[in-house]
């Protein structure tokens, strides 16, 4: 994860920015810690917001605001460098080739007549 240090820095720039808040609203389900620690699992894993907000106990867009919440914070005082997502397919030591099969001929069955029984229009109602 880092230093304890780097961690405590981090919490302290999530509190003083809620200690700055005009409006307070109604208060977090999650401390400033728990907080910092549910960004640092997203960072570490790219799991989704519902299984994140099932494992700290909270609602999925709960857990996706304060992550994107708690992210623009720590990028915003600009002592943090936080890594962004992976691209697809990056590190990987193998390359990619795309094959275009969509103009191949579908093959259909012929119309016949004689495959169907049809009923007389006076036996439906």
């Amino acid at each position: 994860m880092g230093q304890p240090a780097t961690y405590k820095a981090m919490v302290r720039c999530v509190e003083a920015w809620e200690g700055r808040k005009i409006k307070a609203g109604r208060p977090s389900a999650l401390s400033a810690h728990n907080q910092v620690l549910m960004l640092l699992e997203y960072l570490r894993d790219y799991p989704t917001f519902f299984r994140l907000g099932f494992d700290w106990g909270v609602d999925e867009s709960t857990a996706g605001r304060v992550v994107r919440k708690v992210e623009r914070i720590l990028m915003g005082t600009r002592e943090f460098k936080l890594p962004g997502k992976p691209k697809l397919g990056q590190g990987l030591g193998f390359e990619v080739i795309v094959v275009d099969v969509g103009k191949v001929p579908i093959q259909r069955p012929k119309k016949s007549r004689g495959g169907t029984t049809q009923a007389r229009k006076s036996g439906t109602p």
